[in-house]
């Protein structure tokens, strides 16, 4: 079968998330993929095969990162949406059954791909004793971002501080499900984006995911409300670093950005 390593979120290669993306007829057992999603090595291997026709959606689609399962995966998507859309398995808007519903994934004319997800609903909690220390900066507010997302999002005093954070992984661990998501205003919107991130996921076997789009359904509503605006674009300050455009529709989030394929071969296995 074939096996392809997409970098979503990005114009260009060795830049944004990336993904590795297989097409199946049937999923294998569970064993296998998280086997191949370890082989891969990426924060996320999407596997997807395609569904008879007349149901609610089109192609069932899963994710794993080189540890476990994860219930919702926004750059992978983005990466299996590409696929389909460039090799011509799909045509059009494609609707993915997974374990966080139906998510719809729409190409554009220009290259781009737009992702409705569902609005991640944060819930204002006390920052955790410790979180600071463990982050190595001052964290001014934190949010629970609900089941789907999985992460203590905490915002941190400006830009260059989420830039130059080293946190503790290890201490990390220790504050939610899933990570940390740490954010702050960009200190220039001139710039082209508007709120700044990076996100640490020590307890899914990723230590910093490059950019990640299921963070931005709760980042997207949160910067939002702070600065007046549905649409935005978020820019994750990860080494590799990538763009997500979103706009929050009520309980839904649009996620928009590019991908680029970069390694197209046989798995034999």
């Amino acid at each position: 079968m074939r096996i392809r390593i997409v970098d979503a979120f990005t114009d260009r290669p060795f830049a944004g998330n990336p993904a590795g993306v297989l097409l199946l007829d049937a999923f294998p057992d569970d064993s296998w993929m998280q086997d191949v999603a370890r082989e891969v090595n990426h924060a996320e291997t999407a596997f997807a095969h395609p569904l008879s026709g007349g149901g609610e959606a089109d192609w069932a689609l899963r994710w794993f990162t080189p540890a476990t399962e994860v219930a919702l995966c926004g750059h992978a998507t983005l990466a299996t949406a590409h696929v389909l859309h460039t090799t011509g398995a799909h045509q059009g808007p494609v609707r993915f059954s997974t374990r966080s519903g139906v998510l719809v994934a729409e190409p554009g004319d220009d290259g781009t791909v737009t992702l409705d997800f569902p609005t991640a609903p944060l819930t204002a909690v006390d920052v955790p004793e410790g979180v600071a220390e463990a982050l190595g900066a001052p964290v001014g507010t934190a949010f629970d971002t609900g089941p789907n997302v999985g992460d203590l999002l905490v915002e941190l005093a400006d830009e260059e501080t989420v830039r130059s954070l080293r946190p503790d992984l290890k201490s990390l661990a220790a504050y939610s499900e899933r990570g940390i998501i740490a954010t702050a205003r960009a200190e220039a919107p001139n710039l082209g984006h508007d709120f700044v991130s990076r996100c640490f996921f020590p307890n899914v076997g990723i230590d910093e995911d490059h950019v990640t789009g299921s963070a931005h359904t709760a980042l997207a509503p949160y910067w939002s409300q702070r600065l007046g605006r549905a649409a935005l674009t978020g820019l994750q300050a990860s080494p590799r670093s990538g763009l997500v455009r979103t706009e929050v529709r009520g309980a839904r989030t649009l996620l928009g950005g590019r991908a680029v394929t970069v390694v197209e071969g046989d798995l034999l296995v």
